[in-house]
């Protein structure tokens, strides 16, 4: 039984590469994705550094290094840099145009639900998940955050594969304990309004 739920776990990842290293299965490469995260972090973050100069420095290496070779290789009669056709296909852009637009459809069929339909639990929902995300911005700057993002994209699939029956058990209770609150401040909002109507 357990297998089954680590497949539809990986399944429900990709099932690919990056499921294999989100879940741990390539140790070599998700210790790599960890220590590179840190790396990253600790230079913009602890170093001092900032993103553009970092970008700025390396690419002005690489071009150096690309142009040096390419001098060299003329002169001694050695083959050019084995740079791959740089361009981005029609295909790739149509992709991410149609990932794009699911995403910002199914935003602007929460903001429908909220406007138009006038739905008090979606409602309350969205300011749930506003505030707490409004909170979590304030303790953390935005690289701390795709930090922590990262990590516990790395860390947190493994352990919930490992302990899968009692991590759903758990979100299962908390699911109902916050549906009960959110449905009765629903009820109390809505007896609020039919009050203030028959004043």
């Amino acid at each position: 039984m357990a297998t089954t739920s680590r497949r539809s776990l990986h399944a429900l990842l990709g099932g690919g590469a990056v499921a294999d290293v989100v879940l741990w299965r390539r140790r070599n490469v998700s210790a790599a994705a960890v220590a590179g995260a840190t790396a990253v972090w600790f230079l913009f973050e602890r170093a001092g550094y900032s993103f553009p100069s970092v970008m700025a420095n390396a690419l002005l290496l690489l071009v150096a290094i690309l142009f040096f070779w390419a001098k060299s290789a003329s002169l001694l009669n050695r083959p050019l840099p084995p740079l791959p056709k740089l361009e981005v296909s029609d295909v790739v852009v149509e992709k991410a145009a149609d990932r794009a637009l699911v995403w910002i459809n199914r935003v602007l069929a929460v903001g429908h639900d909220i406007a138009i339909k006038r739905d008090r639990s979606v409602f309350i929902k969205v300011i749930l998940i506003l505030w707490a995300v409004s909170y979590i911005g304030m303790l953390f700057n935005f690289l701390t955050l795709i930090y922590i993002g990262v990590m516990f994209s790395l860390l947190v699939p493994p352990l919930y594969e490992k302990y899968q029956d009692h991590v759903d058990e758990k979100i299962g209770v908390a699911h109902s304990v916050l549906s009960r609150h959110i449905d009765t401040i629903i009820s109390k909002t809505g007896e609020s309004t039919k009050q203030k109507k028959t004043e």
